[in-house]
């Protein structure tokens, strides 16, 4: 199933949603060109989509879930990709 969380990420001046599958990347892909998005939008595990999309976007099929919902059913799915902790070697560079 395609979910999409509610415009409440701030970034680059706007909110934005996370858009995701519990089913797998394939159909994600597949529903993301169906809308439009650009892959430049595809992050680890979701799309981001600007709020003005939203509602564009449930009207094609997305569900709209909570944040916490989307990250679990990713995470229940197995498709959770968790961005990689940076090493304290490199956090002394800093």
């Amino acid at each position: 199933m395609i979910l999409i969380d509610p415009p409440n990420a701030s970034g680059h001046g706007r909110l934005w949603s996370h858009l995701a599958s519990d089913e797998s990347y394939d159909e994600l892909h597949a529903f993301a060109r169906r809308a439009g998005i650009p892959e430049r939008g595809f992050d680890r595990d979701h799309y981001d989509v600007p709020a003005e999309w939203y509602d564009a976007v449930v009207a094609l099929g997305a569900r709209p879930v909570s944040s916490r919902e989307l990250v679990g059913r990713l995470r229940d799915a197995g498709l959770r990709r968790r961005r990689p902790r940076a090493s304290s070697a490199s956090r002394d560079e800093d």
